[in-house]
């Protein structure tokens, strides 16, 4: 899809915004909509009418902007990508938005348009219908590319974590972020993994004949004045392991990368937004959890990178093995923040189902704006307890932890046992387990990846001062 600012309005479709209790900008499309059909303007509704060569457009597509006092950036994603959806149904190849007084969302209308004009069709031999060129009528230059930018980095992570395990495994996963432009990247194979003493993630990596690759990619320009990593959960394909999941459980744990697909959408995006005076790394301990020969096992006592033991007391709570050593090798580099994010716990879907991304840490300030930042990304996040008392469910007679304790309070659980990974440095735990995977659609969102997490974390790291 081609994306630019315009000013013709000689093409099939015109896209314009009412507004409830308020004309629309086209007195043609004010007159059939408001007057003869009564269509209101409620949010998310769509009127379409033709122009019967009255204007140069062939039809007008009026979107419903809902109330004027209750209408923001995240509205106008929504608004954008039923839009863009709407024109996919009638199959219009060539559309123009015209949204008056409404200048400042230039960047969210464009995240809209792609969210509403995105498919995983790759594997189809019928290919699904997609908008050839989009124009914007009032919207600046510089919010229409910084909007496709946010928008490609989401189609990035939605591709890969749409693709059969068969595709993305922790070889591609390592091949896509080598081939990531600007970025500063090192591929540590199994054997230099062991070298790093990451006892904890190679025992999860043991039972697949795809071997791990653990994947930093940095980010630098300028002085830094702040460092932050960015750690992505990267089960390339989660079995369960010996603690073999249900077949049904299996569907869709392609998805169980979806935090890795994150953060390599991420810093696909950071050479082209050029944040200044900023470090940023980008951390994935790929690999695949399989029931193999050499697999690990209920009962075995793991070491992780910075000596700690751990019992393990179900071989199906491996991502929480893999961040360990992931965020102790994090800890080390001298990093002011870290964020993971990870399909980590059924528990935290059972907790905020598909609505809300699970959010802990041992900084209230910086949990607060991860929170915030989320919040006018138009991504809901929502904080977890962590307390002390969690940790009592993960004692081991025979080790320093087990790594899982009661179903009961399991995210939360799970975030007390990472912490304890965690070493000098301020952190943030985003359990994405109910949000990166949509098993059927979901608002704007169709089946499969959503690619939760880009639009915050690119946010957040761009905006530090």
């Amino acid at each position: 899809m081609e994306i630019k600012i315009t000013q013709d309005l000689d093409t099939e479709v015109i896209v314009i915004g009412k507004f409830e209790n308020e004309n629309t900008n086209q007195e043609l499309a004010n007159t059939y909509a408001v007057e003869k059909d009564g269509f209101e303007g409620k949010f998310g509704e769509t009127y379409l009418l033709h122009t019967y060569g009255k204007i140069p457009a062939d039809k007008i597509l009026v979107v419903g902007l809902g109330k004027r006092e209750q209408f923001n950036n995240v509205k106008m994603t929504e608004a954008a990508a039923k839009a863009v959806k709407k024109l996919r149904q009638i199959k219009a190849k060539k559309a123009v938005f015209n949204f008056d007084g409404l200048s400042e969302f230039g960047k969210e209308a464009v995240i809209g348009a792609y969210i509403g004009d995105y498919s995983f069709d790759k594997y189809k031999s019928e290919k699904d219908f997609h908008i050839e060129n989009l124009g914007f009528v009032n919207f600046a230059e510089k919010d229409i590319e910084e909007g496709k930018i946010f928008a490609e980095a989401m189609n990035l992570t939605r591709n890969i974590a749409n693709e059969p395990a068969e595709y993305a495994t922790p070889a591609k996963l390592a091949e896509i972020a080598s081939h990531l432009e600007g970025l500063d990247t090192k591929i540590y194979d199994r054997d230099e993994i062991k070298k790093m003493d990451m006892g904890a993630y190679l025992a999860v990596a043991r039972g697949s004949a795809e071997p791990p690759k653990f994947i930093h990619m940095k980010y630098s320009n300028g002085n830094p004045k702040k460092r932050i990593a960015l750690i992505g959960k990267g089960l390339c394909f989660d079995s369960g392991g010996m603690d073999l999941k249900p077949a049904s459980s299996m569907l869709t744990m392609r998805d169980d990368m979806s935090g890795a697909a994150c953060i390599l959408g991420v810093m696909s995006a950071l050479n082209k937004l050029k944040p200044q005076d900023i470090e940023i790394h980008g951390i994935v301990a790929a690999c695949e959890n399989m029931p193999g020969q050499n697999a690990y096992k209920p009962g075995d006592i793991l070491t992780a990178k910075n000596g700690k033991t751990i019992e393990v007391d179900n071989t199906d709570a491996e991502g929480r093995l893999t961040l360990a050593d992931a965020l102790c090798y994090a800890s080390e580099l001298g990093v002011d923040e870290v964020i993971d994010i990870a399909t980590l716990t059924g528990a935290c879907v059972v907790a905020l189902g598909s609505v809300a991304s699970g959010v802990m840490g041992n900084d209230d300030k910086m949990i607060k704006d991860v929170i915030e930042t989320a919040k006018v990304s138009g991504e809901k996040y929502w904080e977890l307890p962590m307390f002390e008392e969690y940790k009592d469910s993960l004692k081991s007679d025979i080790a320093d932890m087990k790594n899982t304790g009661s179903r009961y309070g399991g995210a939360s659980a799970a975030g007390v046992f990472l912490k304890e990974f965690v070493s000098n440095v301020k952190w943030v735990h985003i359990d994405v387990a109910g949000t990166a995977f949509l098993e059927k659609p979901k608002g704007i969102f169709i089946y499969g990846s959503t690619g939760i997490g880009v639009r915050t974390l690119l946010n957040y790291v761009t905006e530090q001062k």
